[in-house]
């Protein structure tokens, strides 16, 4: 659509998921400026992101860890949950309990 302006109501699933992304990690940008923001929990529609766009996401957010910032994702993703490398999986039991495991991909 080149360089015409259109409505946030236009966005496909995929396009509002990476704005999300987007304004998430300005805002953690912008409010480290007078507050230092250490650790960001995610927790988007990654799965309506295609292929490629997903690849981006991922990069941006390990591009962010490698500046020392922890990021936390939340997702049932497979193209993501096999790309991080420590993962908190939280089982549930049943009967009201659960148990959670971490498990390290290093």
């Amino acid at each position: 659509m080149a360089d015409e302006i259109r409505s946030v109501h236009s966005l496909s699933g995929g396009e509002s998921s990476l704005v999300s992304l987007a304004l998430a990690l300005g805002l953690a940008s912008l409010s480290s400026n007078r507050i230092q923001v250490e650790s960001l929990f995610i927790d988007e529609g990654f799965g309506s992101l295609d292929p490629e766009t997903l690849d981006i996401a991922i990069a941006s957010l390990d591009t962010l860890q490698s500046l020392g910032r922890k990021v936390a994702v939340i997702s049932h993703v497979p193209a993501l949950v096999e790309r991080i490398g420590t993962q908190v999986k939280v089982e549930k039991l049943g009967g009201g309990h659960s148990v959670v495991r971490v498990i390290s991909n290093n």
